[in-house]
């Protein structure tokens, strides 16, 4: 009879904390970064990305709570990542999407307004998965002219506003132009770069979470 109450006993333990661990693997988040090769971390070895930053200092301020899957590609457009946005959310079902997309689109002179209702159809996509979103903003280099900057800048604007989304100004701001913080290319952010992505991104994904 002894025996059997310890048996019994032991497993309301097991079983206790097994509901008491639930919460945590219920309530894991799951974040995806859909960008392009700044996201992917072109020119550099992935542990060394702002993305995977951003997993290690989560894991360490919220163990196992979330989840950062980097779906993005490098050379990868607004029109590229709207083709394969569908699959994503069906496979990963995020909780959170951060767009950081548009830099290719520009630098090849794509239209603004093309660009523009890009983006719009990634925030609604996403959002009619029940994800929320935040848009990284980007600018372009000074030779594309005041005028398509301009418009180019403020697509990222409008946008947020639209559909009420976070939006993070400019993703390189401090990054770009400085020769010691980016690639020989001028235009890929490299490895010292990349703790000053993340706390650029830090605070708008923690606000979200």
């Amino acid at each position: 009879m002894h025996i059997r109450i310890l048996k019994q006993r032991f497993l309301a333990y097991l079983l206790l904390m097994g509901f008491a661990f639930l919460p945590m693997l219920v309530s894991a988040k799951t974040i995806m970064i859909l960008g392009d090769s700044i996201s992917a971390g072109y020119g550099m070895s992935p542990n060394q990305t702002w993305v995977h930053l951003l997993q290690q200092r989560l894991d360490q301020h919220y163990p196992k709570q979330h989840k950062v899957v980097n779906a993005s590609v490098s050379g990868e457009t607004t029109s590229g990542a709207l083709a394969r946005l569908p699959k994503l959310l069906q496979t990963h079902r995020p909780n959170l999407v951060v767009i950081e997309l548009g830099g290719n689109d520009g630098l090849r002179g794509q239209p603004p307004q093309l660009i523009q209702k890009n983006l719009e159809s990634l925030v609604k996509h996403s959002q009619n998965a029940k994800a929320k979103v935040i848009i990284f903003g980007m600018k372009m280099p000074p030779n594309y002219g005041r005028a398509y900057s301009k418009a180019f800048e403020n697509n990222y604007k409008v946008v947020s506003e639209k559909y009420r989304v976070k939006r993070l100004p400019f993703f390189l701001a401090g990054v770009a132009g400085n020769k010691n913080l980016m690639q020989s290319d001028q235009i890929h952010p490299n490895a010292k770069a990349q703790p000053i992505l993340l706390n650029l991104a830090y605070p708008y994904i923690k606000g979200a979470l």
